[in-house]
């Protein structure tokens, strides 16, 4: 298959462009090339999908796209100029695009999804609600162009894994790693849902050559925060302690929840986003998503960690204060 990749420079669209090479399909990938290198082995093309005419560059037909966009304009350019052109068209869109945070156990059937971002407005980075509305934009302008059986929407979940530029899992493998007291946000049967960039890379791939079309949350089981740090101790094992801190705690002293300057990344408050990271995955891996165990996306991740100053998360001496008051209290 020749695939084209609308990015194909960075995390998942590395993976996408890697996996696929490595498959046998013939790749390219189409990006402005400021974000990073595509992978070696596969064409590269440089477009400014700021432009209309930003996909001109691009010859010939495809029997399949992968597009990571984030801009509605972004998508709209790319649509209408491959209408004709492409076989099947997956959109990465985003979990973020459901309006109920609150409700365990949903799936694409059962939950309900944002408004779409007004006419013209293309700026997700404003806030989590603006990423959202735009994400359902995007989705729209994909099925509308492409209908509903060329067109694979994957509502990606939580992405971790090697070459994360989020920095929120490499947090918690750096921090067990360290080893010591460390202090675990909320409580042991809260939940935690991620999918390594890997294992949904492979899915997409396998999308385009079953043609794989509808709706489906690009997501693993979740799993109990007691679990996910028992992954981090087999993937990062290093002698340490768990101390359990509620969440009352942590947002009287200004702890901040999933990403962040002095935050604890991947917790979020409950019951306010007690459905955010407990969708239920059954619909994706009858589809056939195929996860790893986390253990190895948490060594696989410590192998590709980069010394660089800190970025997110708390410094040591805010884990260690927070602790000394715990205790006191």
């Amino acid at each position: 298959m020749k695939i084209l990749v609308l990015g194909g420079t960075m995390f998942l669209g590395r993976a996408v462009a890697r996996q696929a090479r490595d498959a046998g399909h013939d790749v390219v990938c189409a990006a402005r090339g400021e974000s990073g290198q595509p992978v070696e082995g596969v064409a590269f093309v440089r477009v400014d999908r700021d432009r209309p005419d930003g996909l001109d560059a691009l010859d010939g037909t495809f029997d399949a796209v992968v597009d990571v966009g984030r801009k509605p304009s972004h998508v709209r350019h790319a649509v209408a100029a491959l209408r004709g052109r492409a076989g099947h068209y997956t959109f990465v869109s985003s979990g973020s695009v459901y309006a109920d945070a609150a409700t365990p156990g949903q799936t694409v059937a059962t939950a309900p999804v944002m408004a779409p971002a007004e006419p013209g407005f293309d700026d997700p980075s404003v806030d989590a609600e603006a990423y959202g509305r735009c994400k359902v934009t995007c989705e729209q302008f994909v099925t509308a162009t492409f209908g509903t059986d060329a067109s694979f929407i994957c509502r990606a979940g939580l992405i971790v894994g090697p070459e994360d530029p989020s920095g929120r899992f490499d947090y918690w493998v750096r921090r067990h790693a360290r080893g010591g007291e460390i202090l675990a946000p909320g409580a042991p049967e809260d939940r935690v849902q991620v999918v390594d960039a890997r294992d949904l890379a492979d899915w997409i791939i396998q999308a385009a050559e079953r043609g794989l079309a509808g709706t489906l949350d690009g997501i693993s089981a979740s799993v109990s925060r007691q679990e996910f740090h028992r992954a981090l101790a087999e993937g990062a094992p290093s002698v340490h302690e768990l101390t359990w801190v509620p969440q009352e705690f942590l947002v009287e002293r200004e702890v901040a929840p999933w990403s962040g300057p002095r935050s604890l990344p991947l917790w979020l408050l409950l019951p306010e986003f007690a459905g955010f990271l407990t969708r239920d995955a059954g619909p994706s891996l009858a589809a056939g998503l195929r996860t790893r165990p986390l253990a190895e996306t948490v060594a696989d991740t410590r192998v590709a960690l980069r010394d660089e100053p800190h970025r997110i998360g708390l410094t040591e001496e805010e884990e260690a204060g927070l602790l000394r008051e715990w205790h006191a209290q």
